[in-house]
């Protein structure tokens, strides 16, 4: 098999790593919000039970998260998961929602209280605050944390091959395992270093823009 066979058969599963990788994004980023804002619950049932959630997700492999979605429901229920791509989608936005939340918990605890107080002396009203000078600061100090946890998803998109899904490495072990060659496998590392490359840029070019923004 050619090197340009092998690279078309890469770029083929890219398709799904790079499709679970945006998806995942656009499920975790709000509900991570949503997490968020119930971990910072007023009422203490409410803190409990998410605190607990976040705990259990982030405290479980990823890969055990996978399995439990894609099987248990038929295990248990009797309403086997048929779609091995929705059953990663799901596995990958609870996880990622989960460690999403926690950076955006910490940001938001890691305004002082006095910034509120000021902001109400200076005749600013609560959204007024949150959006002028709080948002502001807790996006500044989140971004070093989350671009670090987006840059891990590239790599953690690797774990959808052991319930089946056809990503990149998942790719490379069919090729290995029919053709012979061990190559493509370590060839793989060259994919995950470009997407991770180029998110990198991306993430230094923003910090750098939210440089004005001294703390």
């Amino acid at each position: 098999m050619s090197f340009s066979e092998v690279t078309l058969s890469m770029l083929e599963g890219t398709k799904y790593t790079l499709g679970l990788f945006f998806i995942t994004l656009l499920i975790a980023i709000p509900f991570g919000m949503v997490i968020a804002a119930f971990e910072l619950s007023k009422s203490k049932i409410v803190s409990s039970i998410t605190k607990g959630f976040v705990w259990i997700i982030r405290g479980t492999p990823l890969m055990l998260q996978l399995i439990v979605v894609m099987y248990v429901p038929g295990l248990v229920f009797g309403m086997p998961m048929r779609e091995r791509f929705l059953a990663a989608i799901i596995a990958f936005g609870i996880n990622y929602a989960a460690y999403f939340a926690e950076i955006y918990r910490g940001g938001i605890q890691s305004i002082p209280q006095g910034q509120y107080e000021a902001g109400y002396v200076l005749g600013f009203k609560r959204k007024q605050i949150v959006s002028r000078i709080v948002i502001p600061q807790v996006f500044k100090r989140i971004m070093p944390p989350m671009s670090n946890e987006v840059i891990t998803l590239v790599k953690d998109t690797s774990l959808a091959n052991i319930i089946g899904i056809v990503e990149i490495i998942m790719t490379a072990k069919t090729i290995v395992s029919t053709k012979g060659i061990i190559w493509p496998l370590f060839y793989t590392g060259v994919f995950y270093l470009v997407m991770s490359g180029v998110l990198t840029i991306l993430f230094n070019y923003i910090e750098k823009k939210l440089d004005y923004y001294k703390i």
